[in-house]
């Protein structure tokens, strides 16, 4: 069940941010602006009937299921629900596809039934937590959300996607790591519950990233030698210039296309976005904890879901993060949760420091 504080309305989290639809908005071609104009006036829309919640303050207090014994992790299930909107907007829509079902014609309730079940399977599996508020929350989806919608989000509640609209954006269950991304929003906010702005917000964004490409890699059975650290890969049309939406390698390479423009994000603190827009540019400078976070998995090797994703989620779960927290604080916490689970002497805390430096965020100027 919700806790009182995971009961109020959430941040209203996308995958493509405003600025790359803005972007297209501005195209000549009208087959490639109605369709961004629309999904910027849906997701707008989405974001107003949320503001007031982002000025509260809280933590979701869902407890962890890491403390449950590993035994006990065989008999835990999910519990999906998949419902088509059928290109409307009113939610949850018709439901298609329950859980224990058989397949259903339709391919994109089918990946969708997959990816939520791929996403439940890396936090039980390797994290012992049972589903995404750990307590074993049903994950419900809809499809065919909005016409020609250039997006997928969380809403606090639920998974939705849109269909793209053939020319820029392809299905959006197409990706899995989007699917574990918008999921993850979840497991933030009935945990560290980071507010959804500046520092703490691409902290946000970045926590979904570095899952939602975990729960890629994981499976796929990839190392973090053999993955390609991308988000949101085949979701493009052939029409454009890139690869996926974001890249934890090389952020600002993801795509550099006439219409979309080239990938802003950054991979150091010394090229921050300072910005107004997107929530103090919550998609764009996640670019810098996302490259920390690869650093990391490439340095200390094997499967990145193991050494390196237990530190991040145990930096998540650890209840002592402050909400607000900014990239110092959480790379303090990142450290610190090395050296409790591994020693401050083992190779996984130096390593921790060292991916930091790379990316110009120093530790040791957190607060406190």
């Amino acid at each position: 069940m919700y806790s009182a504080h995971s009961r109020r309305p959430r941040p209203f989290c996308t995958i493509v941010p405003p600025h790359l639809l803005d972007q297209v908005s501005q195209a000549e071609d009208p087959a490639l602006h109605l369709p961004a104009r629309r999904t910027l006036e849906r997701d707008a829309d989405c974001r107003a009937r949320r503001i007031a919640a982002l000025r509260q303050t809280g933590r979701a207090s869902a407890a962890s299921a890491a403390d449950a014994p590993a035994e006990a992790d065989a008999g835990k299930k999910p519990r999906r629900t998949i419902s088509d909107a059928g290109g409307r907007t009113e939610l949850p829509g018709r439901e298609v596809r329950a859980e224990g079902s058989e397949p259903v014609a339709d391919a994109s309730v089918n990946r969708a039934y997959s990816g939520l079940g791929a996403t439940f399977e890396l936090f039980l599996t390797v994290y012992s937590r049972h589903s995404i508020d750990g307590s074993g929350l049903p994950l419900d989806a809809t499809v065919h959300y909005g016409e020609d919608y250039n997006n997928a989000f969380w809403d606090g509640h639920r998974m939705v996607f849109g269909d793209g609209d053939g020319e820029v954006f392809r299905d959006f269950t197409l990706a899995v790591d989007v699917i574990g991304h918008e999921l993850t929003h979840g497991v933030t906010q009935h945990t560290a519950d980071l507010t959804y702005s500046g520092q703490s917000g691409a902290l946000n964004e970045s926590v979904s990233d570095v899952f939602g490409s975990l729960i890629k890699q994981y499976a796929r059975g990839q190392t973090a030698a053999e993955a390609d650290w991308l988000v949101g890969d085949g979701l493009f049309t052939d029409r454009v210039r890139g690869d996926a939406l974001r890249s934890l390698k090389a952020p600002g390479t993801a795509y550099d296309d006439d219409v979309l423009g080239k990938d802003p994000q950054p991979a150091r603190m010394a090229d921050y976005v300072r910005t107004d827009k997107d929530n103090g540019g919550v998609h764009i400078n996640s670019g810098i904890p996302n490259h920390a976070f690869y650093q990391l998995a490439t340095e200390l090797g094997g499967h990145a879901w193991e050494r390196a994703g237990q530190i991040w989620y145990d930096t998540l779960t650890a209840q002592n993060l402050a909400s607000d927290a900014d990239f110092a604080a959480f790379a303090a916490a990142t450290a610190k949760a090395a050296s409790e689970r591994y020693g401050r002497d083992g190779q996984e805390h130096d390593a921790v420091l060292k991916s930091w430096s790379a990316v110009g965020v120093d530790p040791t100027m957190a607060d406190g």
